[in-house]
């Protein structure tokens, strides 16, 4: 059991020993603070602060952050306050330990929903230190370490956590040592038959593949003092995480996986690195299309390292891993590396000091997310998603670098790039030709994204899009965007109901409208016209409730009703009937649609035949002169069938200006078929001119409009 003079004595190597004296002041003060308390495995409490401040004296973290390991769990555990702490330790070890308190004493409806506001907590006490993240890492991987004490079912949800959060952020921050053994730890918790039968294989290949490993070890070694190169070569022993990972993702047998020997070189310069990379190419020949150089292009976590698969003797597929001493000191303590170069004074931080940056913008990018986000839950499956550890690097036309995840799209780009630029985007292109929005892109490409001031984020990118600030911003865009739309489209509604009692909504009674909003459970005015705009509260009825005090038959007498003009750019909450198509020309009425707005028929659709003798339902509509939108149509023919109808028929239609959506060609009846299009015109007349100029083929013997 570790205790505080060993602690002490470990920290003689990189701290000071006021700061040492700060470390155990903070330890004594949490014994007393726990006192009586114990674990469920039945030893004190503070041994938890004292094996997490532990893990940290192991990345050489600074002395605040080791008070703050000892003192993490005393603000929720016992009496003691924020306050307290900052009286007695400052205010930088006390917001640290209220960044990485647990929320016990909210009450939640769910698990997943106290996982994912507690980690939402964390987001904003990290955009204030990073050092929260590193203190509630070694607070996990201590709990991981001693996770036999509980019970079974906590067990797996714990560890299921570790699994789907906390790994995959030390993963992000660059921390491989740690991510490591939180991943082992909880998979044999959360899939311990799985994890026993791996690591019995493993053990059983274990004996096979020693002398193989050994003898390319020695290769590679001579290789290199033939060249005159230093370079220290070690075998790498794969994971059982990371083998079960593989074998579900790739779908490989465990044999497939274990005949791959994985190396890594560390040696003294970049420059070493890349004639090191010459002779184990000279000494194997490479496997093309598998050489990554994340040391000219280093990975968003800090990551920087030269990465060549071999073809070596029998068949044998070799890894390698070339990369400097502070590469690999990175590669394993992430963000922490920046804290010990920091420390003990070096001047070789370029690559801690670059993770370091990156993982402050991520954090950065986390807290934007999380203001837009809709709620909490919202907030950590948009997390998970931007937690992928594979990358793809594209360029902007200005060849800056932006790293994504596998499988972004031009309209992550676009948001990477910036949020404006994303709600703004029409089209792109990639390597200078015109390309979809939903392509995937892959590495080296370069990304040119064309926008326009009057476009908007489309809903159906959520259907593709990958990077979290991407999903986040389209919904926060989309929601805003929508209550806009609601608010004027149910002024508008509602001031057509009050004209109905020669009144307007500047006339409203003050002391009405507030016990109509108190009824309702509505803030102001603005939620009422929304709700009235997405159609939960019909216009009429509000309108009854707000009216000026006059008898009902006046309502009548002096009844307008004047049509609601239609400028089609009422957005989202303005739809057109699918069943009949209306375009500018043609008679329309509407009626609101809860949940959904406007909802605009023909006025002689069948389907609100049954609403138009009810005047309070349906609404009075006109097309507005400023109407400027492409519209849908549907239309049937019969036509006698011959090779190249549908490209006569679609060729007609587009010389005459519509575009052709969809064509379908039907059931033959001997040589007569019947073909439905679906194209779009910009009004009444257009439309009168296609079906024109498509009678008079020939082979057209029947045309309607659904």
């Amino acid at each position: 059991m570790p205790t505080i003079d060993a602690l002490s004595e470990r920290l003689t190597e990189y701290l000071d020993q006021p700061q040492i004296q700060q470390v155990r002041r903070a330890y004594f003060y949490a014994e007393q603070a726990h006192d009586g308390q114990r674990r469920k495995s039945g030893e004190p409490y503070v041994t938890h602060p004292l094996a997490a401040a532990n893990v940290l004296a192991g990345m050489h973290m600074d002395h605040q952050s080791l008070m703050a390991a000892m003192l993490h769990d005393v603000i929720e555990d016992t009496e003691i306050t924020y306050e307290g702490l900052e009286s007695q330790f400052g205010e930088a070890v006390a917001d640290i330990v209220d960044g990485v308190s647990k929320l016990t004493h909210l009450e939640f409806e769910t698990k997943a929903e106290a996982q994912a506001s507690n980690f939402q907590k964390m987001v904003l006490a990290m955009a204030e230190d990073i050092r929260v993240i590193l203190v509630k890492l070694a607070d996990r991987l201590h709990n991981m370490r001693t996770l036999g004490a509980m019970r079974p079912d906590k067990q797996r949800r714990i560890a299921r956590e570790t699994l789907d959060i906390y790994a995959p952020i030390a993963a992000r921050l660059g921390m491989r040592d740690l991510q490591v053994e939180l991943e082992e730890l909880a998979f044999q918790s959360h899939y311990p038959m799985r994890a026993k039968y791996i690591r019995r294989a493993v053990i059983q290949a274990r004996g096979q593949r020693k002398d193989i490993v050994a003898s390319i070890e020695e290769t590679i070694q001579k290789r290199l003092q033939q060249e005159g190169r230093p370079g220290v070569v070690t075998g790498r022993e794969k994971h059982l995480c990371s083998i079960y990972r593989k074998m579900k993702e790739q779908r490989k047998s465990f044999a497939e996986i274990m005949d791959v020997f994985a190396f890594r070189i560390v040696t003294d310069t970049v420059d070493d690195c890349y004639r090191i990379l010459g002779a184990v190419h000279n000494l194997y020949k490479p496997v093309p299309g598998r050489f990554k150089d994340y040391i000219a292009i280093p990975k968003s976590n800090g990551y920087q390292s030269l990465h060549t698969d071999l073809f070596g003797a029998r068949d044998i597929t070799i890894e390698v891993q070339i990369r400097t001493k502070e590469m690999d000191a990175v590669a394993n303590q992430g963000i922490a590396e920046h804290s010990h170069y920091k420390a003990v004074g070096k001047d070789n931080s370029e690559s801690a000091e670059s993770s370091y940056n990156r993982a402050r913008k991520w954090v950065q990018g986390l807290l934007e997310m999380q203001k837009r986000a809709g709620n909490s839950m919202e907030f950590i499956e948009n997390v998970k998603k931007d937690l992928f550890p594979d990358e793809v690097y594209v360029f902007t036309p200005k060849g800056r670098i932006l790293e994504l995840p596998n499988g972004a799209t031009p309209v992550d780009f676009a948001y990477a790039v910036h949020t404006d630029i994303g709600n703004s985007c029409v089209s792109c292109r990639i390597d200078r030709r015109l390309a979809p929005l939903s392509q995937p892109l892959e590495n080296g490409q370069t990304v040119e994204i064309i926008t326009t001031p009057s476009a908007r984020p489309n809903m159906a990118w959520l259907n593709f899009v990958v990077t979290g600030k991407a999903r986040t911003a389209i919904r926060h865009y989309l929601k805003n965007q929508q209550r806009h739309e609601s608010i004027d489209l149910g002024r508008r509604l509602l001031s057509q109901s009050l004209s109905n009692y020669n009144a307007s909504l500047n006339d409203l009674d003050a002391s009405k409208l507030e016990q109509l909003l108190l009824e309702a459970d509505l803030k102001n005015l603005d939620d009422l016209l929304e709700d009235i705009g997405m159609g939960n509260r019909m216009a009429y009825v509000v309108a009854r409730r707000l009216r000026p005090d006059t008898d009902e038959t006046e309502r009548v007498k002096n009844s307008s009703d004047k049509p609601l003009s239609i400028r089609g750019t009422e957005g989202m909450v303005l739809q057109y009937a699918k069943c009949c198509r209306p375009v500018p020309g043609d008679l329309i009425t509407g009626h609101i649609s809860t949940g959904k707005g406007l909802v605009i028929h023909r006025s002689s659709c069948r389907n609100i035949g049954y609403l138009r003798d009810n005047p309070e339902k349906c609404i009075l509509l006109e097309w507005s002169e400023e109407i400027s939108e492409e519209f849908l149509v549907n239309l049937d023919l019969e036509v006698e069938s011959h090779r190249g109808i549908i490209a006569e028929l679609a060729t007609t239609a587009a010389k005459m200006g519509a575009d052709v959506l969809q064509i379908d060609i039907g059931e033959h009846e001997g040589q007569l078929a019947t073909v439905h299009m679906e194209l779009t015109v910009s009004d009444r007349i257009h439309l009168a001119r296609v079906m024109k100029k498509l009678r008079v083929l020939k082979t057209v013997n029947k045309l309607v409009r659904q």
